[in-house]
């Protein structure tokens, strides 16, 4: 790289510098969300308004719920961006002085009517992230027991047990999409293969 290109705004590796903010402010604000609209100035001097959705920023949990090493829970659940139900992961928000694993037990009892004695955080997604910086913490739980917590819900949710190795089955069904609940059960099938793998390797 030479002296020009970082002088120009590019770093060390070789990335551009991240954009300044020249300024922000709020167009819309419901219940629940609020637009917020960047004036960025880019690297090489080009300026542009992005708009973002924000919220409260408490971060959030989605669980893969094993009932034994074979099967994951799954919900059924209304989705108003879709107008119809859905079959998707439990999850929920991180209440205020929770941690994720907290968080994501009370959620198993909440949604599923289970509770966990092991529960492990496995990867953290994001979901659009040209538009919100909303996290999405992935936990993977085992050992359950019968535990029901009262929940939020308008009605009871339908819970679910599918085997986790039919995941290309799961997705050729008309209301199983949601991208977090994918790539999650993938990352978690993917684990769950390798730590058989390792264990029968032990055993030779």
């Amino acid at each position: 790289m030479s002296r020009d290109d970082t002088a120009h705004g590019d770093t060390p590796n070789g990335y551009p510098r991240k954009p300044q903010i020249m300024g922000r402010q709020r167009v819309a604000q419901s219940r629940l969300f609020q637009i917020e609209a960047l004036d960025l100035r880019f690297s090489n001097g080009e300026e542009r308004q992005f708009e973002r959705l924000t919220g409260a920023d408490r971060g959030a949990v989605m669980i893969i719920a094993m009932p034994d090493p074979e099967h994951v829970l799954l919900i059924r659940e209304y989705a108003a961006g879709f107008e119809d139900y859905v079959l998707t992961l439990p999850k929920g928000l991180v209440d205020p002085g929770e941690d994720i694993v907290t968080a994501a037990n009370r959620e198993l009892m909440e949604e599923c009517g289970f509770g966990a004695h092991r529960i492990e955080p496995l990867v953290e997604l994001s979901l659009a992230p040209n538009y919100m910086r909303h996290r999405m913490q992935v936990l993977m739980a085992t050992d359950l027991y019968p535990k029901r917590l009262p929940g939020d819900e308008p009605e009871p949710l339908i819970v679910e047990t599918h085997a986790i190795e039919e995941l290309p089955a799961l997705l050729m069904r008309e209301d199983f999409h949601e991208a977090r609940a994918i790539a999650a059960l993938y990352i978690a099938r993917d684990k769950l293969r390798e730590e058989k793998r390792r264990s029968e390797m032990d055993l030779l």
